[in-house]
């Protein structure tokens, strides 16, 4: 420390012809430039040690690379704000600055070890697996939260660097003590805000959607890609996205077709003619669901559940592993099932009887006028 002092009296001696903001100026420059220096000695050789260690470790010393370099530059300022030639105003402005670069750092450091923690957290979770069920539920309420705990840390460095100024905390102090329309007003205008946050914290806690989840909104299918802390994007089968507010999912119904597990039952309807064999029906669905490989080997049902006038109406059910393969299943079976019908069975297929009798009574009417015709030309040659 003595070195130090001596170090300093002789640079300050040696300058003392130069006015002392110019002093003070080159005292701080050689601060921020040993401590950037410091620090990036310190950072590589924490890097090289931390180099074998589990990932949490090299993710926590590469992602507080900035910060701990602004720890450093704050501690040398305020190390070269106290042998600085200032005067009282210039050292206020000094310690004002050091104290909001404080409060920056704090927050920094808070988002950063927040992001650490998700981001190891959620290694465990695979939202690729094929019953991602556990995963999507941890996906879901953490990015929510952790999107809440930022914009709380970002409020409060805020909050914390507005009232380090005199005249804002006496206005904050003045604005809380008069509350009364001003809160009116304020509240009427946060009110949209508000509400998705609030939503937000009850979309995490109550999880009606999650990230991946197959959805039936707005009379479109899509999947949730992803949730902001005030929106909610659905991307849709044909690509495009469906931007709905969070507050949506909490005021207004919509089908989740994930909420417990991601298989499901496709539905396959068809009419066919009372004369097909549903029992030869029945066995080619089990044949084609059988050969595919989008069936889960869990539900196949064939029944007839209605009859009308000229047709039955025929429910086939399979089960998929996903909104995605079910869809598929049901095309797959439509389409080798008809295929089947057309060629063994045409007969089954729907048929219009009103079609034929029509036709058979424009055949009886036809046959006295084709009998009159020649008897009236052999009498007009007579």
């Amino acid at each position: 420390m003595e070195n130090i002092e001596y170090v300093v009296d002789t640079l300050d001696g040696s300058l003392a012809w130069l006015p002392s903001w110019v002093v003070s100026l080159v005292v701080f420059l050689l601060a921020v430039l040993v401590a950037h220096f410091l620090h990036r000695v310190a950072y590589r050789i924490l890097t090289r040690v931390v180099a074998g260690m589990d990932l949490f470790w090299r993710s926590l010393v590469s992602r507080t690379e900035g910060p701990t370099r602004l720890a450093a530059i704050t501690v040398a300022l305020g190390f070269a704000a106290n042998i600085a030639p200032l005067t009282l105003r210039e050292t206020a402005l000094v310690q004002q600055a050091l104290l909001l670069c404080f409060i920056a750092l704090v927050a920094w450091l808070a988002n950063t070890a927040l992001h650490i923690w998700v981001t190891v957290y959620l290694r465990r979770f695979k939202l690729d697996a094929d019953d991602n069920l556990l995963a999507r539920k941890h996906v879901t309420q953490t990015r929510i939260l952790r999107r809440a705990a930022g914009t709380i840390i970002f409020t409060v460095a805020l909050s914390a660097a507005l009232m380090s100024f005199e005249d804002v905390r006496q206005y904050g102090v003045s604005l809380l003590a008069s509350a009364g329309v001003a809160g009116i007003v304020l509240g009427l205008a946060l009110q949209p805000v508000l509400k998705n946050l609030f939503a937000g914290i009850q979309l995490a806690v109550t999880q009606p959607i999650r990230i991946d989840d197959a959805l039936l909104v707005e009379g479109e299918w899509g999947k949730v890609e992803d949730i902001t802390s005030t929106y909610v994007v659905v991307k849709l089968w044909d690509w495009r996205r469906l931007i709905l507010p969070l507050s949506y999912f909490m005021e207004k119904p919509f089908q989740n077709w994930t909420r417990e597990g991601s298989a499901l039952i496709g539905t396959v309807m068809i009419y066919l003619d009372y004369r097909v064999p549903v029992a030869a029906v029945r066995q080619k669905v089990e044949e084609i669901a059988s050969a595919s490989l989008l069936w889960d080997r869990k539900v196949v049902n064939v029944a007839v559940t209605d009859f009308r006038e000229s047709v039955m109406e025929v429910r086939i059910l399979v089960s998929a592993s996903n909104a995605g393969a079910a869809f598929d299943l049901r095309c797959e079976v439509r389409e080798k099932l008809i295929a089947f019908l057309q060629e063994r069975y045409p007969e089954a297929l729907p048929r219009l009887r009103a079609e034929v009798i029509e036709q058979r009574k424009e055949a009886t009417l036809a046959t006295p006028e084709r009998i009159r015709r020649p008897a009236e030309a052999a009498l007009s040659r007579a």
